[in-house]
């Protein structure tokens, strides 16, 4: 009986990430929660992270979205409402230099792999990404 070659588990994690990439601000970025999901830790890690950290965090590396570009968003993707039970602040986003900064602060065994090799996230050669730039806009 042949078996099946092992999948990696990375690969598994980001074949989705080109719909998670949204154009914000005319920066291509992605949501806190998602980042979290690549680098395998809880987004309320992930934020305690960046602000135990925020001197490696400048302004084009990360922002927080404001209330008229979360309900743009959360039209788009259908995210819960606070009163629903969903998210009870404004998101994070980060941009492809905020993302790699973030998987130096990380202590995940994929952030770590990620700051080694790179944030496959907005890389223009892996297959799938940088081309999702969906913006997210005012309406």
């Amino acid at each position: 009986m042949a078996t099946k070659p092992k999948q990696s588990t990375a690969l598994v994690v980001t074949r989705d990430i080109d719909d998670k990439i949204y154009l914000i601000r005319g920066q291509r970025v992605m949501l806190d929660s998602d980042l979290a999901v690549v680098y395998q830790v809880e987004t309320k890690i992930l934020n305690r992270a960046v602000k135990r950290n925020l001197g490696r965090f400048p302004a084009d590396f990360i922002f927080q979205l404001t209330e008229e570009e979360m309900s743009s968003l959360r039209r788009q993707i259908g995210t819960s409402s606070s009163a629903h039970g969903g998210r009870r602040y404004l998101p994070y986003v980060f941009t492809e230099h905020g993302a790699v900064m973030l998987a130096s602060v990380l202590n995940s065994p994929t952030a770590v792999e990620a700051s080694i090799g790179g944030c496959p996230c907005f890389r223009q050669d892996a297959v799938g990404f940088g081309v999702a730039q969906r913006p997210c806009q005012k309406d």
